[in-house]
């Protein structure tokens, strides 16, 4: 218990996490936020996926500038709180620097 906030089974877990959402205010911080947010992006990046077709070892073949991955990273920007270094990485675009470039000049390009 020393190193976390919840000790049980995973699906209660996950619902506890989703009230914390649904509910969130000032007594909500730190490890709880961050979980659900994760938790969030990584359904929103197994979601982009599969809707394309692809699985995972694609993101780490495609081009680091590849138009779908920019658009999964976009989506992740647009619905969620997560850095643009945890999306360069989780979807395998390469340094901050590089993927925040990325979407300044499509957005600049729109």
């Amino acid at each position: 218990m020393r190193r976390g906030w919840f000790f049980g089974d995973k699906t209660l877990k996950e619902e506890l996490l989703g009230a914390v959402n649904a509910q969130a205010g000032p007594w909500h911080y730190g490890e709880e936020l961050r979980e659900w947010a994760e938790g969030k992006a990584e359904r929103i990046v197994a979601e982009e996926l599969k809707r394309r077709k692809w699985d995972a070892t694609v993101l780490g073949a495609r081009r680091k500038g590849d138009p779908g991955k920019l658009a999964i990273a976009r989506g992740l920007r647009e619905e969620t709180t997560m850095t643009v270094a945890w999306i360069g990485e989780r979807v395998k675009m390469g340094t901050k620097r590089h993927l925040a470039h990325l979407l300044y000049w499509e957005r600049r390009s729109e």
